[in-house]
């Protein structure tokens, strides 16, 4: 059976409210039924939305280590300040971005977006993603009882790489990564570190289909993926790996010498 991705267009929402009633009448809209083994794809920023992780910048009190990042790296003190709430750890930066980790995601000022927001507003994270994606497959099973994966997504840039692809927040429902070690490739040489990222690789593919712009369609359905679903609880330790494992951070801060 062959992959099939189908979004879904969806009303644009100005306010809080309830994901899972307006998928179903997003469902209805769009003349289309979730069927059982489906992975459902839903942005990060319309769940964001949702929540009303909405921040109004007029709003915003600086502090000291605000002026402090604002000035380090040219960025306005409100979305300093707002970086340093919404992240984990700060490696670094350039003019105009720093490099955070947030939730285990590493991605440029906290993915804080100002896209698809009010002017003087931006839009964070969606809070405690990975219980929403639980919620909403558990609701999903309740309403249709058929087992189906969740996956948050976001866009990202890669490392070197012009344009931005998909890559999950969070997920439900579904393993996500694919353990290779000791299978074997087509010369019959066992792999020895390779894992599979399932839902990131999901998730590029729905993003792809879901759009960058204004093309309001926050959910996907990605059928006859072949992941693996399961009723276990996800947590976001299975999808990263420690900064100081990562051979991006380590490379780039151990340059080399002598040249």
């Amino acid at each position: 059976m062959q992959l099939t991705v189908l979004p879904l267009l969806a009303d644009r929402m100005y306010r809080e409210f309830d994901v899972f009633e307006v998928f179903l009448k997003t469902l209805k809209k769009n003349e289309t039924k979730l069927e059982d083994g489906d992975v459902l794809v839903i942005s990060t920023k319309y769940i964001s939305n949702s929540q009303g992780r909405i921040v109004d910048l007029d709003n915003i009190q600086i502090s000291d280590e605000g002026l402090e990042v604002s000035k380090k790296y040219q960025l306005k003190p409100e979305i300093a300040e707002v970086v340093i709430r919404e992240s984990d750890k700060i490696f670094g930066g350039i003019s105009g971005f720093v490099i955070t980790s947030s939730d285990n995601i590493m991605a440029p000022n906290a993915g804080i977006d100002k896209s698809n927001a009010k002017k003087g507003k931006v839009i964070l994270y969606p809070e405690n993603p990975y219980l929403i994606a639980e919620q909403l497959r558990r609701k999903i099973f309740l309403k249709m009882s058929i087992h189906v994966g969740v996956i948050l997504v976001d866009s990202r840039l890669m490392p070197a790489r012009i344009g931005t692809s998909g890559v999950a927040i969070a997920c439900a429902g579904i393993e996500p990564v694919l353990d290779m070690r000791s299978k074997k490739d087509l010369d019959g040489n066992p792999l020895k570190v390779t894992f599979q990222a399932v839902v990131d690789n999901l998730a590029t593919i729905a993003n792809h289909k879901m759009g960058e712009g204004a093309e309001s369609k926050p959910f996907a359905i990605v059928r006859n993926s072949g992941a693996n679903l399961t009723d276990r609880k996800i947590n976001s330790l299975e999808m990263a790996i420690d900064p100081d494992q990562c051979v991006y951070v380590r490379g780039l801060s151990n340059p080399p010498k002598n040249l």
